[in-house]
């Protein structure tokens, strides 16, 4: 391949990388969002693990290993401890990136719950937005 082939090829490459298409829930807190500050849209535990949290934890939460290792969120005795999943929202842990500044105390404890409440795991205590505040830096 020649030196204009490679200079065309990384052209249209970088041309079609910079369009989206991913669907428009994506669009709102895609791969860039977390760059930009932008926070993040969703409310209520379902719509924010479906929003942020399946695509690498997967819609079953069971986790996934491949390209990156995901650990399963289903059947997860670490949760057991609602500090733990608070912290590793918050804070991120290893791949994982820190949602805390781009989610309400509220949207946290949201989210902790429903996870903590499904895929079973059946962790009665309920996580407060307060007791997210008292875990954040």
């Amino acid at each position: 391949m020649n030196a204009r082939a490679i200079s065309l090829f990384v052209l249209m490459f970088s041309a079609l990388s910079a369009t989206s298409v991913l669907p428009a829930a994506s669009q709102e807190f895609g791969v860039g969002a977390m760059d930009r500050g932008s926070k993040i849209p969703y409310q209520g535990g379902e719509a924010i693990f479906k929003g942020v949290c399946q695509g690498c934890h997967m819609p079953d939460a069971k986790g996934v290993v491949g390209a990156g290792a995901y650990p399963a969120l289903a059947h997860n005795p670490k949760l057991e401890i609602a500090g733990y999943a608070i912290a590793v929202v918050v804070n991120g842990s290893k791949a994982m990136p820190a949602l805390g500044p781009m989610m309400t105390d509220q949207q946290i404890a949201d989210v902790v719950n429903y996870i903590r409440g499904n895929f079973s795991n059946s962790y009665k205590d309920k996580v407060a937005p307060a007791d997210v505040k008292s875990a954040r830096p």
